[in-house]
């Protein structure tokens, strides 16, 4: 089973425009609303395609009721921690050419107490977990030792941990040594400290964090599609979507599938063709919607060498793009 903990949760409401300007009344093509919050996305995915998780989040009141009512409708099992007022309302609006704009509100005024509660909960399902994963922002009053914690009480139980985090809390985890990170290009630039102008760039960063002893890194890299280095080797792989509608959740999708495809004995290649495909198949659908077995077949998926590419070009929305840690 593959456990979760998304400390900042939220209800995505994602809406749908021609194009979007700034400081014009829009009429909304189509408007979806999910359970959000990237550690949801990535158990929502991995349901949606028959892999054992379990979401634990904080949650209570009337928000737990809509968010429990929308888990169930995604056979996603959860496990809410009660604490008033943690689940934020995201926005995102996208537009006819699949840009997307977000707007994330900054979560629940947390305490150390809360912080203790969450890992705790995980606690209750670590005995049956294959990989624990702490994703997303961290709201007001807890810092990255949350992430540190949860490390620390997988490895105690012989756990592996996946971190997809940012900033400050991904530095912190990072000093643990997790067993996996999924930064994206910019978190990647961020945690190293300079600019990462090309994959060979991204590479080196890469293998420099696993020789302190990180056991994988993943990095999103958007239009570019994504690279995966482990003790074994590199690999870079890539998917173009004919007709994008959202970006929303795509790199938590590939991080579903990643996992996925480990439990099953994946290579590192093979990991990360997975992984790609289920994130280029969600940005084939519309708001947070994570592909189903029925999606993956779409992208065609590259694996490729090609060390030299220049990731300073400006992105296109049909490719598998960035996410933000929201």
């Amino acid at each position: 089973m593959i456990v979760t903990l998304t400390p900042n949760p939220s209800l995505d409401r994602t809406i749908t425009v021609k194009t979007l300007r700034l400081g014009e009344v829009h009429r909304a093509q189509a408007l979806h609303i999910d359970a959000g919050g990237k550690g949801v996305n990535v158990s929502r995915a991995l349901a949606a395609n028959g892999v054992d998780t379990m979401a634990v989040l904080p949650a209570q009141g009337a928000p737990a009721v809509e968010f429990s009512a929308r888990l169930d409708g995604d056979g996603v099992p959860h496990d809410f921690i009660a604490l008033e007022g943690a689940v934020r309302t995201n926005i995102t609006i996208v537009d006819a050419a699949g840009i997307t704009t977000k707007i994330n509100e900054p979560g629940r005024a947390s305490t150390t107490a809360d912080a203790t509660a969450m890992l705790d909960a995980v606690g209750r399902h670590t005995a049956d977990a294959a990989w624990v994963v702490g994703c997303g922002s961290l709201p007001p009053g807890i810092d990255g030792t949350l992430y540190v914690g949860l490390i620390e009480r997988a490895r105690e139980h012989g756990v592996r941990v996946a971190i997809d985090t940012s900033g400050t809390a991904l530095r912190k985890a990072v000093a643990a040594r997790p067993d996996l990170i999924k930064p994206n290009h910019e978190e990647l630039e961020e945690l190293v400290g300079t600019p990462l102008p090309t994959l060979a760039d991204v590479l080196e960063a890469a293998r420099s964090l696993v020789a302190d002893g990180i056991g994988a890194v993943v990095v999103s890299l958007g239009e570019h599609g994504a690279l995966a280095v482990d003790a074994t080797g590199a690999v870079h792989a890539s998917a173009v979507v004919s007709h994008p509608q959202s970006t929303v959740g795509a790199g938590d999708c590939l991080l579903a599938g990643w996992l996925a495809a480990l439990e099953r004995g994946a290579s590192l290649t093979d990991a990360l063709a997975t992984g790609v495909r289920w994130g280029a198949a969600a940005v084939a659908l519309p708001g947070s919607t994570v592909p189903t077995p029925g999606d993956l077949s779409l992208p065609r998926v590259t694996v490729s060498p090609e060390l030299p590419l220049d990731l300073t070009l400006n992105s296109h929305p049909g490719r598998l793009a960035p996410t933000h840690k929201g």
